[in-house]
C-alpha cells in the first residue's frame, strides 16, 4: 500500500472506531502502539515503523490532532475529504 486510507466501522449509522492506514507493505504487522492524544494510538512493526493510526473516539477525534500526530511521524496533513466520514459522525 503506498498511499495513507481511511477505513471506518459504522454500528447503527454511527461511526464507532476508525483506522487510518499508512503506507506500508502487505506483510507488516503492529507489535507495539503508543497512545498519543486522546483517541488516538499508533500502531507500530517490530522495526519501529508507524504502519497505522487507531482513531477510538471518531466523535471526538480533531483534524488538527490526526495532522499534529501525522507531522510528528514525518507523514503529510490529511485533508478534510480525508476524514469526512469521521468528521460528519
Amino acid at each position: 500500500m503506498k498511499e495513507p486510507y481511511l477505513e471506518v466501522t459504522f454500528r447503527h449509522g454511527r461511526a464507532i472506531a476508525a483506522y487510518y492506514y499508512l503506507p506500508r507493505t502487505g506483510s507488516q504487522k503492529s507489535t507495539r502502539t503508543r497512545r498519543v492524544e486522546p483517541g488516538l494510538i499508533i500502531d507500530f512493526t517490530t522495526e519501529g515503523q508507524p504502519i497505522g493510526i487507531e482513531i477510538t473516539t471518531p466523535a471526538k477525534v480533531s483534524l488538527a490532532a490526526l495532522n499534529a500526530v501525522l507531522q510528528e511521524l514525518g507523514y503529510p496533513s490529511a485533508t478534510h475529504a480525508d476524514l469526512a466520514p469521521v468528521l460528519a459522525a
